[in-house]
């Protein structure tokens, strides 16, 4: 046990005597210098524990010792039992469930009972056969463990929502069809809901709050052995060429502000491991009410171990680090502590790193080293500009900057390549697709923060109606619009990332912050504004338009698959190649002449022709109109092509798509909110 300051730790053991929990303690006799140690025979897989920590309390100055508070092992693997939200959970003396009172004054009750305890486990390092799938290949799906499969009828209704769910050949099914090559999963380490949250009667779904970092999210698993479970859905996924990605949250924890709970490190030495000012006060740049001392050296070997066990004993293929710009306290990441034992580390050196590169404090995008990827919002918003937020205010800013997003981002990435950059349109923070062309404004009434969470700038369109409507013309452009976005996103160069239920037009009923679900919230419990009419979950039985969209989503990733792969890992130069005579990428006017530069400075530009080189003897044109009213365009001419096929249209549904056949210099009409994507062969 690593801890500075304190005067003496105890391990306890919880043994069943009775039908009753009894405690046994033994001290940690030994210490090198921080590093608190000692050898008991006997333990055995399934053993409970905790530690008791000793040493002073001196609030003012950032020291919280309290031996009357159980704490968990940081490098615990299992958490066995729940947290009970009574005024025992505090170091200091509380009055009520969210700690109310002066948090100067220790509490002397025992807190043991009223915690989870810490599970002796043994996993060892194993053998892993990995897709090993590179970057250039890469399609990412964010999902949430339970939301994936919790309304899947093929899978047993208690399996669903767990992580033995994410194996099942119906959700493998799913994921392939939509060629989806890793699985990016929201917080899995054990977690907790805030006391203030729990309070108003709602729990958190999502799971960014973390209290051990090693431990599997025991209420995701199907049985008693959360570890074995989620090592056999990763090795399921493997054998279908699907990595796993893992949502990581060393941020922050659990325990909250100076007044949160004391679990785990705040009562270990709350001053070496919590970010705070000279007089005791936590630094948060999370949003959370604390910041992990994540640069300092033992913070950095804990994260490091945590991520090696993640590799070596679940075996995850990545992260993705939310609010990574918070994990370094220096100017850049390059000279973070942390990204660097990463990158110096010769196991996780090897597998993919994805930053979040903000916190709430600091935008950091493209700031990160390489082998870094980055979420890239920058992405985001130019694509919701184009379809949506142009039309919703009434004018735009032209197209140079949709341009550049989807030619792979080069004047943030230049010099690391477009595969540095995760594209995504909605993430699990924000709009879900549907929504973003439902809703003008966030309805996040359900959390009951007086909807002061969640983003204002949702560069969002309702076309005139706000939530679902009847007219049948506002439901077909909005079935146009997602259809055309998603074909933007997966035809982009760089690394595609779409949220789960994207593919089948989930809603959140308005909600752009769907973190929180009522406490006693199940699989079966009826669909409400509390639970956003559902849609904290996919939904598996779907309608005509449900299943188009589906359609469409898979039909461009095939799309993508066939054709860009090749040529997705360097950045599209626009440069005439000397053997070809042509662009690797080009950009044509309604006319089918290149561009000019007045072109590129007309705000009121509605259009895009984007000509993609996809080999000797074939290319991809993307014809994209977000105008309201249908638009000829003209196909570029002989140089580029002999022959022009329409492969996808967003105004046709998939299965009745009858592809046609065009010559060079042709003129063909692209609807209203539409995406058309052609074929260029040469002979």
């Amino acid at each position: 046990m690593w801890s500075n300051a304190a005067d003496a730790i105890e391990l306890c053991l919880f043994n069943e005597a009775n039908g009753k929990l009894v405690e046994t303690r033994f001290a940690m006799s030994h210490r090198n210098g921080p590093i608190w140690h000692g050898y008991l025979a006997g333990v055995k897989a399934g053993q409970r524990y905790g530690y008791r920590v000793y040493g002073p309390w001196q609030p003012e100055n950032g020291v919280r010792f309290n031996a009357a508070k159980l704490l968990i092992d940081p490098y615990t693997h299992q958490l066995d039992g729940q947290l009970e939200y009574v005024p025992e959970i505090y170091g200091h003396v509380a009055s009520d469930a969210v700690g109310s009172g002066d948090n100067t004054v220790r509490d002397d009750r025992d807190s043991a009972g009223s915690v989870p305890y810490s599970v002796v486990t043994n996993h060892p390092v194993r053998e892993i056969h990995r897709p090993l799938v590179p970057w250039a290949n890469t399609l990412i799906y964010e999902a949430h463990v339970q939301g994936l499969t919790a309304k899947n009828e093929e899978i047993p209704a208690n399996e669903r929502g767990t992580y033995k769910a994410l194996g099942h050949p119906s959700t493998i099914a799913h994921l392939k069809k939509l060629g989806v090559t890793a699985l990016e999963l929201l917080p899995i380490h054990s977690y907790l809901t805030e006391p203030s949250i729990w309070d108003r009667g709602r729990k958190n779904h999502w799971g960014y709050n973390a209290i051990a970092f090693s431990a599997p999210h025991g209420a995701y698993a199907a049985t008693a052995d959360p570890i074995s479970e989620l090592q056999e859905a990763v090795d399921r996924l493997h054998e279908n060429d699907i990595e796993v990605i893992l949502d990581v949250v060393y941020n922050h924890t659990a325990e909250g502000g100076v007044g949160g709970p004391t679990l785990s490190f705040k009562g270990i030495d709350n001053k070496a491991w919590y970010r705070q000012d000279g007089q005791g006060n936590y630094i948060d740049v999370t949003g959370c009410g604390n910041t992990l001392a994540s640069s300092n050296p033992h913070a950095v070997r804990h994260i490091v171990d945590s991520l090696r066990w993640w590799v070596e004993v679940i075996g995850v293929d990545g992260f993705r680090f939310d609010l990574a710009a918070a994990l370094y306290t220096s100017h850049s990441a390059f000279n973070s502590s942390l990204m660097s034992a990463i990158e110096a580390d010769s196991v996780l050196r090897n597998f993919k790193m994805i930053a979040e590169p903000w916190d709430v404090t600091r935008y950091s995008l493209g700031d990160f080293p390489h082998p870094w990827r980055e979420w890239n919002d920058a992405y985001r918003d130019s694509v919701r500009q184009f379809w949506l937020g142009d039309l919703a205010r009434g004018y735009g800013e032209g197209v140079a900057d949709i341009a550049s997003r989807i030619s792979g981002s080069s004047d943030i990435f230049y010099y690391r390549g477009p595969t540095s950059s995760i594209n995504f349109i909605t993430a699990h923070d924000g709009f879900t697709l549907a929504d973003l062309v439902m809703y003008q404004d966030k309805h996040n009434g359900p959390n009951q923060e007086d909807s002061k969470d969640g983003h204002n700038d949702n560069r969002s369109w309702n076309l005139g109606v706000e939530g679902p409507s009847n007219d049948p013309l506002v439901k077909a452009h909005r079935h146009q619009l997602k259809k055309s976005m998603m074909a933007t996103l997966l035809l982009s160069s760089g690394v595609p990332m779409m949220t789960m239920g994207d593919e089948i037009g989930r809603t959140q009923n308005g909600s752009n912050n769907g973190y929180s679900l009522p406490r006693d919230m199940n699989p079966l419990m009826e669909d409400s504004e509390a639970n956003f009419l559902g849609g904290w979950a996919n939904k598996w039985k779907l309608n005509e338009e449900e299943s188009d969209l589906f359609d469409a989503v898979s039909e461009l990733a095939h799309i993508r698959k066939q054709y860009l792969e090749g040529v997705a890992h360097e950045f599209f130069t626009g440069t005439v190649d000397a053997g070809t005579k042509r662009k690797d990428i080009a950009w044509f006017s309604l006319g089918g002449h290149e561009m000019h530069e007045d072109h590129w400075q007309d705000g009121e530009k509605r259009s895009l022709t984007v000509f993609i080189e996809a080999g000797s003897e074939r290319g991809l044109l993307l014809l994209l109109n977000s105008s309201k009213s249908e638009t000829p365009f003209t196909l570029p001419d002989e140089n580029w092509g002999h022959s022009f096929r329409r492969i996808f249209d967003a105004a046709t549904p998939v299965q009745t798509h009858e592809p046609i056949i065009r010559p060079p210099a042709s003129k063909v009409d692209v609807a209203a909110h539409c995406a058309q994507v052609w074929l260029v062969t040469r002979n």
